[in-house]
C-alpha cells in the first residue's frame, strides 16, 4: 500500500523519536483545557463538567502533569451515548471525561502538525483551515470544470468503530516512534466503554466524541487516499464520506472495485453495499447535505424542514417572552444554517424561510400586545390614517394581515436585531 508523501516525491517522511516531553508543561495543558472548554461538551463517566474542572483548574492540571510525568496516567472509559441519525438508525458516541479530553487535546496539539503535511489534498474532514464547504467546492470543480461527471459515492459502515488498533499504531509509527506517545494512544483506544454502569472492552475502533479520534481516523484513511491517488483516481473525502470522480461509467465501476478492495481487505473496514452507489452530475450528486447539478447546487431535501423545526421550537407563542430574547435565541440558528449552505443556490429558499419566520415573530408580538388598541397605537405612530379592524391578537391567521405587516414591516425586524441573510450570489465557489 502506498503511504503518505514517500511515494509522491520519493522522500521518506521524518521520523520523530522524542515527543512525549511536549505534553509535560502546565502551559500546554492549560491551552488544551481552553480548547476543550470552548467545545462545552457533556460530562464523561465521572460526571465532571468543564465548569467543575475550571473551578479547580490549577489543581486539576497539576495532578494531570504529575500523572503524565510519572506515567501513572490512565484514561477512564468513555460514556456511551446513542444518537438518532437524521435518516434513521443509531450513531454511537463515546464521551471521554474532561481530564481525558485535556490529555487527548494536548496529545493532538503535539502530533497533528507532524501528520498534516502528509495528508492528501482531497481530505477535508476535521483538519485545520479546511471545511465541508471547501470539500463541496472541490467536488464541484472536479465535476463541472474538469469533466469528471461520473462519481462513486461510498458509504462506510460504522467507520470509527471498526478502525483496527494495530493498523492505527502502524500508521502512526511511520512518523512517530516515541514509545510513550504510542502507549498513550493505545491506552485511549483500549480504555473501554461504560453503558448503564457496565464496562465493555474496546477491541476495535476509536470512539466518535473523542478529541483525538478524528485525527487518528485521518491518519488511518490517509493510506486509502494516497493509494487511490497513486492509481490515478481523484478522491474527495470528508471523514468517512467519500466521493471518487471519473470521466466514464466504466472508469467509475473500476474505481469502486479498487476502493472496495483497499478499504475492506487492507484497512479492514466495511463498505455499506446498500448505500454505496454510482452517481452522475446530470442526475445530481449528494454530498455533505448539498446536491450538486451541472449548473446549480441545492440544499438536500429535509434540511430546510429541519431548520424550520428548530425555529418553530424557538418561536412558540405559548411561551410568555419578549421579542428581543426570541430574536437572540434564533439568530445563531439562522446564521449557522446560512453559513453552512452559502455555496448552494438557495436565495429563494432563504427568502421563503425568512417570510415564514417573520410571520411567526409578528404572531408573538401581537400576542404580547394582547389588545388591538396597542396595535392601533403602533399604526398611528407610523402615520396610518385608515380604518382599524378589530382582530383577534392571538390568531396565527391575523399575523399575516395587512395591519400586522404595516405595524411590523420587514425593515422593523432588522432594527430589532433579527439576522438577515446577506444577498449572496450563491453558488460562486472559491477553492482555497
Amino acid at each position: 500500500m502506498n503511504t503518505s508523501k514517500q511515494q509522491e516525491g520519493g522522500v521518506k517522511p521524518r521520523v520523530w523519536y522524542s515527543l512525549y516531553d511536549r505534553l509535560l508543561h502546565a502551559d500546554a495543558l492549560n491551552a488544551a483545557f481552553k480548547k476543550v472548554k470552548s467545545s462545552n461538551g457533556a460530562p464523561g463517566v465521572d460526571g465532571q463538567s468543564c465548569k467543575d474542572f475550571a473551578l479547580n483548574q490549577t489543581e486539576e492540571i497539576a495532578e494531570l502533569l504529575t500523572e503524565l510525568r510519572t506515567k501513572t496516567y490512565r484514561p477512564s472509559p468513555v460514556k456511551r451515548v446513542e444518537l438518532i441519525k437524521e435518516g434513521g438508525g443509531i450513531r454511537l458516541i463515546g464521551i471521554p471525561t474532561v481530564r481525558d479530553r485535556v490529555v487527548q487535546q494536548v496529545l493532538k496539539m503535539a502530533i497533528e502538525p507532524i501528520f498534516e503535511p502528509q495528508f492528501h489534498d482531497g481530505s477535508y474532514g476535521y483538519r485545520p483551515k479546511r471545511s465541508a464547504q471547501k470539500a463541496v467546492a472541490h467536488a464541484i470543480d472536479l465535476m463541472r470544470e474538469r469533466g469528471l461527471e461520473q462519481v462513486v459515492d461510498m458509504d462506510l459502515s460504522k467507520c470509527f468503530d471498526q478502525l483496527d488498533h494495530d493498523l492505527i499504531l502502524k500508521a502512526v509509527k511511520r512518523s512517530i516512534t516515541d514509545g510513550s506517545i504510542l502507549a498513550l494512544i493505545r491506552m485511549f483506544l483500549e480504555s473501554g466503554v461504560m453503558k448503564y454502569g457496565e464496562l465493555s472492552p474496546t477491541e476495535t475502533g476509536s470512539p466518535q466524541g473523542g478529541v483525538i479520534s478524528p485525527l487518528l481516523a485521518n491518519i488511518y484513511l490517509n493510506d486509502f487516499d494516497q493509494t487511490m491517488k497513486s492509481r490515478g483516481h481523484k478522491v474527495v473525502r470528508y471523514a468517512d464520506d467519500i466521493l471518487i470522480f471519473k470521466g466514464s461509467r466504466k472508469g467509475a465501476e473500476h474505481a469502486l472495485k479498487v476502493a472496495s478492495e483497499v478499504l475492506e481487505k487492507e484497512l479492514k473496514l466495511t463498505v455499506n453495499q446498500r448505500k454505496t452507489h454510482l452517481a452522475n452530475l446530470d442526475e445530481g450528486v449528494a454530498f455533505l447535505s448539498f446536491v450538486i447539478y451541472p449548473s446549480y447546487t441545492l440544499i438536500k431535501e429535509g434540511k430546510v424542514d429541519g431548520l424550520k423545526a428548530k425555529l418553530k421550537l424557538a418561536t412558540r407563542r405559548n411561551t410568555p417572552v419578549n421579542l428581543e430574547k426570541v430574536i437572540r435565541d434564533i439568530n445563531p440558528i439562522l446564521r449557522g444554517f446560512v453559513n453552512y449552505f452559502k455555496l448552494a443556490n438557495c436565495k429563494t429558499v432563504l427568502q421563503n424561510v425568512m417570510s415564514w419566520l417573520r410571520r411567526r415573530l409578528r404572531a408573538i408580538q401581537m400576542k404580547l400586545w394582547k389588545k388591538p388598541a396597542k396595535l392601533h397605537r403602533r399604526l398611528r405612530q407610523l402615520g396610518y390614517k385608515g380604518e382599524f379592524k378589530r382582530i383577534k391578537m392571538a390568531s396565527w391567521k391575523n399575523a399575516a394581515c395587512q395591519q400586522a405587516h404595516m405595524a411590523m414591516p420587514n425593515a422593523w425586524f432588522k432594527e430589532q436585531g433579527l439576522y438577515h441573510p446577506p444577498q449572496l450570489e450563491t453558488g460562486q465557489l472559491t477553492l482555497i
